[in-house]
């Protein structure tokens, strides 16, 4: 098994500050996105988050929670409003890495190949992105398999190159549409763990989409919890805990008393979809 994200107790203890003041880094701003078919996946969606933050996205299926991450991300326009960049200097969408719910890699790529893609697509040659790639794949513990191929990788370790080749641009902002959502309870323990120490060290900004309440509570400084038909926010709720995380906050009354708070927003905001 590969090791944890590159990272020593003492580093993951060490809050990345991310400036003075609580300047948003990206928000959106009475967002509407309808689709050709007409379908409203989001109206009037209004969020900002900070620099540095670790937001999580919660809400049940087809809320817009990927929508909203598309909009972010540039692959996709609003219908109605706007996003916007309060920090920005030049091409946002440069500063932004995407880690989608499957790892899609290319079959026929090694792990440096599948890493190297995004530089490659920039005009960066395989040996000028040598140590960028192999940088990127020391964070997630994949140092040893530049040479292998997805087929021969688990589960995990697919996630963990998929990660690899959003970090290898060195983004500001990371986007995570459910990454963990198919791997085993172990596993998502394991890459929750150092996706946090990781955030901790480096201090990106991370907006996480997640259907899992237990999951949204162990990372976040801050849920946000959407409604659906059409998606919206219904409810945001800061997780109060300190960094770093682990074994024990999961196991404490506190986490607990968190999961049911934001469990009942989740079914409150189930219930206004379902209201006439």
């Amino acid at each position: 098994m590969p090791a944890g994200f590159g990272l020593s107790l003492a580093e993951a203890a060490v809050r990345h500050d991310p400036g003075p003041g609580d300047r948003a880094i990206v928000a959106l701003a009475h967002v509407g996105k309808t689709f050709s078919n007409g379908t409203v996946a989001l109206q009037d969606m209004n969020l900002r988050v900070r620099a540095g933050e670790f937001v999580s996205l919660l809400g049940p299926s087809g809320c817009g929670k990927s929508t909203a991450l598309k909009l972010i991300a540039g692959l996709a326009a609003p219908t109605l409003g706007r996003i916007e960049w309060p920090q920005a200097e030049g091409a946002v969408h440069d500063d932004i890495g995407f880690v989608f719910q499957e790892p899609t890699l290319m079959p026929w790529a090694t792990v440096f190949g599948n890493v190297h893609l995004p530089l490659k697509l920039k005009g960066v040659h395989r040996k000028g992105a040598r140590p960028e790639v192999e940088r990127a794949l020391d964070q997630v513990g994949l140092a040893g398999f530049a040479g292998a191929y997805p087929r021969q990788l688990s589960g995990g370790m697919k996630m963990r190159v998929s990660i690899a080749r959003a970090l290898v641009t060195r983004p500001r902002l990371l986007l995570m549409d459910e990454p963990f959502a198919a791997l085993d309870e172990i596993n998502r323990f394991r890459l929750n763990n150092d996706l946090l120490g990781l955030w901790q060290k480096l201090g990106w900004t991370v907006i996480f989409v997640t259907h899992s309440v237990f999951e949204s509570v162990y990372l976040s400084e801050r849920i946000v919890v959407m409604a659906a038909r059409p998606g919206r926010v219904v409810r945001e709720i800061e997780i109060d805990a300190p960094y770093p995380r682990d074994e024990e906050f999961r196991t404490s009354a506190r986490y607990a008393e968190f999961c049911r708070e934001v469990s009942h927003a989740l079914q409150a905001a189930i219930g206004r979809e379902a209201a006439p």
